[in-house]
């Protein structure tokens, strides 16, 4: 098991100028929903932004600390165009 907020650690120290929410799906602590806006994603397909979110989580995910994650992705420049309507990338 490992907190969001160990998870949200990971993520701020791969994105330090995103903007990220880490929420436990389950209560089981190792199913987390992720959303990250960052302007790293500027110009990558879906697939290529969601690998950028996995990859700090790497260890957690073999170890079986995280069991599942949905991650949900935009730049911020996306956001600002979907605001009130979504808009996050979903897998």
């Amino acid at each position: 098991m490992i907190s969001p907020d160990e998870v949200q650690k990971m993520l701020e120290d791969a994105f330090p100028d995103a903007e990220i929410t880490v929420s436990d799906m389950t209560g089981s602590m190792d199913h987390f929903d992720i959303e990250v806006v960052s302007p790293a994603f500027a110009g990558l397909t879906l697939i290529k932004q969601h690998r950028l979110v996995q990859q700090p989580l790497q260890a957690a995910l073999a170890d079986g600390r995280i069991h599942a994650i949905a991650i949900k992705t935009c730049t911020p420049e996306q956001r600002k165009k979907a605001q009130g309507g979504g808009g996050l990338n979903v897998l």
